[in-house]
């Protein structure tokens, strides 16, 4: 990144309108803190406010990294079995939960509804391992062909013994346990935590750079206020995992190379644990409060091009002006900034301007200065939740930590700012104001994030709260309390808006054009929630939420409407994969259970684009180096935005783009083997079936089999990491498209898209995004995952029946689908073609196996769907299945429906279905083909059929609800004085559950 770089020219934008008011404080009631230097809370502070590095307790420097620390899996109920397959970081992330809740010293413990929100960034261990025993086989291969080929002939060496035992060596080296596929996802981090704890929320994993913390804290503080949990545990790490971060990392010039040359920092590892409660349920449990968080601001500046930070002091200051409006408080408040502290100058710079402007007639030396990193490193996804650990523990202690020498100085001199030598007292300010802080983050994506954190005032000594909302997640409506939470919006409004007048043009303006916090135009009432000294409005938790615009890509079907004819054609789209996805001669084991092979060799697969969509300029040395998932990705987001009529540039305000994926791209994966042919290569040389052949020979030996193995491709291009990151699939379709719309990945296993669905639905209904593109993607039909899934049973020896008495396991099938959608008030005012309503996204985890699914789980997820809305099951048409095709998945998914659709009060039976069973089990975009599926039926009229279900399972309740499966299309008749609905269903390894409500587009909705 060149410092001379200049500022986006749309800084200059006008400013966001206020928010209706304060919305309720989120109390942080529990941390931990797991670094090279500070193995917890008391350690981390005694380094945060040393003034100078610790000496460190033994002989010798402190570890590097965390590689040192033991976790007894006993305690957590892990068996060894599954110990064994798991990726370390999901070990010391399960050790940071069990610290932040022992942390946690309230009477009132831990509720049963807690969500579990995992953060992490880049390859697992474990998906290094797999990926590279499963490549390895192809290494041996090449090997054993060399070996016949050459010289070595008539040696006396067998190249298929040489074969066979190379893949022995891998084995053991790398592990190769049945529960591989499972313990390498990033999603099963967090189901592992809500099983050794037993909590039942929602459990989700979430990737976005090194903005990877706030979206995590941004998502549960979401949650918490609209009342969809009790409590959330946000933890979230990083790990020098393997080789290929530092390598692309430094090609990008932000961080130093494996040898530790290069002008950036070096990537540290860290995690941390955050409890968080609404500030009126601390209070009212009696929590020890450390602080609370007023607000997680992001916003995103949209460059088309390689991902690099934003150099926009303007969205830098928006954020902080949306974080100070919807916390309803002044920037005169805050008395301690802590700096995200990035190495190059012209970011530092951005952000320097930034502040200068939020902080404009502000006390000169009010506002120290500081930066976690100048202590921990740049732990990248921990790097936000390492600045507000680092924040909450200053308030709490009400002393302002030092920086260390050399660390910038910030804005220039005779500022309001100071950057304090030695550890400080915290004075109170003369009005009594609570003391408070602000984190700034930025990702390598184009994200800027401003947190908002408020020291903790005993009730006592502050206004009465008010009642939390009700706390099934139903919108309460507005109250008198929302007039006096308006008026202190407006107030802090006022002075945010009076701030910088005679700066440079545009710098100070804030970035978005209708507003994320902004009213919106209408809408459901607004929700009264608790909070200190105002009483705040937020959006109802069932504002429904338009789709306007859809796109679809699977098996043969170029776009959504192919996919719809693929429906009622009467045939599955499953057939033999390709060889070039799929190599028999070195994968296929028909018929039996076998190690680093797959028993069936049958998919649906999508063919991967190899031109960019129209209309968008990418270089074609760029666009090869991207993932699969990502090029998808951007031609169904084009489709997207076209069938929503208007250029994408033009939608208005400030929005997000939430893509479900697997957190581990095939990608990154490929060039992480590409790095480690070196150590293939150790191996070679440690074969007794080598014996023969002398030291020589074995290196001209090797160098052959080098040559002739596939190379993955370079590692130390600027575009190499952007192609690797499962979020640049979400920041691509942002960027390539100039939305000022923030970019995420979740993953929760099968469940992932509709797990991205509830992310966007909740920021659209906080008010933090004006408009949002989910779905999911993922491209499952490759020989890692065939063999992976294999190794545990759960592919089909056929192909994939749901709820047929011969049901045996899925089909894996590619596939996309994205929505762009919107408030559903703000589709009317807009115009905008409304294709159909969500009404309501419901969640839970089973806190149970996290294999075998279960009845009270998916039960849980289908209430809390329905307490979001003013309607019962009984008024739901059609049921889109998750169907797995197993007996057991298929049995447990019609007994829960019966728990909830079986009321006695229906007036048909209720119409069930599975696109599975057309397109084979899309993993991460499961749910999303469900919804498109849904949608597109709804459209029609017309309720969709199952494919080759020949006799229906005999362990189907179906006359329990009354229910029915339908092996052809039918007409879908209106129900009386109301539309169609649906229910789309999608559950996921680890107990995750996910169930979402849907309605069609009315000439009422309209």
């Amino acid at each position: 990144m060149s410092d001379k770089e200049a500022p986006n020219e749309r800084d200059t934008v006008p400013a966001t309108p206020a928010a209706p008011g304060p919305a309720e404080p989120i109390a942080i009631v529990g941390m931990s803190a797991l670094y090279p230097r500070a193995r917890g809370l008391e350690e981390l502070w005694r380094l945060l406010v040393a003034d100078a590095p610790p000496s460190g307790t033994g002989a010798g420097p402190a570890p590097a990294g965390l590689g040192d620390i033991e976790v007894d899996v006993a305690r957590f109920g892990i068996p060894p079995a599954q110990a064994a397959s798991m990726a370390r970081l999901q070990l010391l992330m399960v050790e940071a939960a069990r610290q932040c809740l022992d942390d946690a010293t309230g009477p009132g413990g831990l509720p049963g509804r807690t969500d579990v929100v995992v953060g992490t960034c880049l390859g697992l261990d474990r998906q290094y391992a797999n990926a590279l025993r499963v490549d390895g086989a192809r290494y041996a291969r090449d090997l054993a062909e060399t070996l016949a080929e050459g010289p070595w002939r008539d040696t006396g060496t067998d190249p298929r013994g040489a074969e066979r035992e190379l893949n022995d060596v891998l084995a053991r080296r790398l592990g190769a346990s049945p529960h591989d596929r499972v313990g390498e996802m990033a999603s099963t981090i967090p189901a592992r935590i809500a099983s050794a704890f037993k909590l039942r929320g929602r459990t989700l994993a979430v990737e976005s750079a090194d903005a990877t913390s706030y979206w995590a804290l941004a998502h549960a503080v979401d949650s918490l206020r609209a009342g969809l949990t009790d409590a959330a545990l946000v933890v979230v790490g990083q790990r020098d995992e393997g080789r290929f971060a530092r390598r692309a990392l430094a090609a990008k010039g932000i961080a130093a190379g494996p040898d530790e040359t290069g002008d950036g920092p070096a990537l540290a590892e860290g995690l941390g644990a955050l409890l968080l409660k609404r500030r009126s349920t601390a209070r009212r449990d009696g929590d020890r409060v450390y602080a609370s968080v007023l607000d997680c601001a992001l916003r995103h500046e949209a460059r088309p091009g390689t991902f690099r930070y934003s150099l926009s002091a303007g969205h830098r200051r928006a954020a902080a002006e949306a974080a100070h409006r919807t916390a309803g408080v002044t920037p005169g408040s805050v008395g301690l900034v802590e700096c995200a502290g990035h190495g190059t100058a012209a970011v530092g710079r951005a952000e320097q301007d930034a502040i200068a402007a939020i902080h404009t007639g502000a006390a000169r030396d009010s506002v120290a200065l500081g930066s976690v990193r100048d202590r921990l490193g740049h732990t990248f996804a921990n790097a936000g939740l390492a600045g507000v650990t680092k924040a909450a523990l200053a308030l709490h202690h009400r002393t302002v930590p030092p920086a260390r020498a050399g660390t910038s100085a910030g804005p220039a001199g005779g500022s309001p700012f100071r950057v304090p030598r030695a550890a400080e007292p915290w004075r109170p300010s003369a009005d009594g104001t609570p003391r408070r802080a602000a984190v700034l983050g930025a990702s390598l994506t184009g994200t800027v994030c401003h947190v908002l954190l408020e020291e903790h005032v005993p009730v006592a000594a502050g206004a009465p709260e008010p009642a939390v909302g009700p706390a099934d997640g139903v919108s309460g409506g507005a109250s008198a309390g929302a007039t006096a939470g308006a008026t202190a919006g407006a107030s802090v409004a006022e002075s945010l808006s009076g701030e910088g007048e005679g700066e440079g043009e545009g710098e100070g303006a804030a970035v978005g054009r209708g507003g994320a916090g902004s009213s919106g135009g209408g809408g459901a009432g607004h929700s009264v929630r608790g909070g200190a000294g105002a009483a705040p409005s937020v959006r109802g938790a069932g504002e429904p939420v338009a789709i306007v615009g859809f796109g679809g890509r699977f098996a043969d079907s170029p776009d959504a409407d192919g996919f719809w004819r693929t429906m009622l054609s009467g045939r599955d789209r499953i057939g033999p994969l390709p060889p070039e996805s799929f190599d028999r001669g070195l994968y296929h084991a028909p018929g039996a259970l076998a190690r680093g092979r797959s028993y069936t060799d049958l998919g649906a697969p999508v063919p991967v684009p190899s031109a960019p969509p129209p209309g968008l300029r990418i270089p074609p040395h760029r666009y090869a180096e991207m993932d699969a998932a990502q090029r998808l990705g951007l031609h169904v987001a084009t489709e997207m935005f076209a069938r929503h009529g208007r250029p994408p540039h033009t939608l208005e305000g400030v929005g997000t783009v939430v893509v479900g994926s697997n957190l581990g791209l095939s990608r990154e994966r490929r060039l992480h083997t590409g790095l480690c042919l070196g150590d293939l290569e150790a191996d070679v040389r440690s074969l007794d079936a080598l014996g023969a052949l002398g030291p020589d020979e074995v290196e001209a030996l090797t160098k052959l089999v080098r040559d002739r193995f596939t190379d993955p491709g370079p590692v130390d291009l600027p575009t190499t990491w952007d192609g690797c990151v499962a979020s640049g699939i979400a920041a691509l379709i942002g960027n390539e498209h100039r939305l000022d719309a923030v970019p995420v990945a979740v993953e929760a296993a099968c469940a992932s898209s509709l797990a991205a669905l509830d992310v966007a639905v909740g920021r659209l209904r906080s008010g933090a995004a004006d408009y949002a593109v989910a779905g999911g993607v993922e491209l499952p039909c490759n020989a890692r995952d065939m063999v992976l899934c294999s190794a545990l049973g759960l592919l089909s020896h056929s192909r994939i029946t749901p709820f047929d008495a011969a049901a045996d396991g899925f089909t894996p099938g590619d596939g996309c689908a994205l929505f762009l959608l919107k408030r559903l008030a703000d589709a009317r005012r807009d115009g905008d073609p409304v294709f159909g309503v969500l009404r309501a996204v419901g969640a839970s985890n089973d806190a149970k196996s996290l294999i075998a699914p279960d009845v009270d789980g998916q039960t849980r997820a289908v209430r809390q769907a329905f307490a979001q809305v003013d309607f019962g099951p009984d008024e739901v048409d059609y049921l889109e299945a998750h169907g797995t095709g197993t007996r057991l998945g298929d049995r447990v998914e019609v007994a829960a429906a019966a728990q909830v659709y079986g009321t006695g009060r229906r007036s048909a039976p209720l119409h069930i279905g599975s696109a599975k069973s057309f397109l084979g089990h899309t993993f991460a975009a499961a749910g999303a083909a469900g919804l498109l599926r849904t949608l597109q039926a709804l459209r029609r009229a017309t309720l969709p059929p199952s494919v080759n279900l020949r006799e229906l399972s005999p362990d189907l309740a179906l006359d329990a609800v009354p229910a029915r499966v339908a092996t052809e299309a039918l007409p879908w008749p209106a129900g009386p004085e109301r539309p169609r609905r649906a229910a789309v269903s999608a559950f996921g390894t680890g107990g995750i559950n996910y169930h979402l409500l849907i309605e069609e587009g009315t000439d009422a909705t309209r």
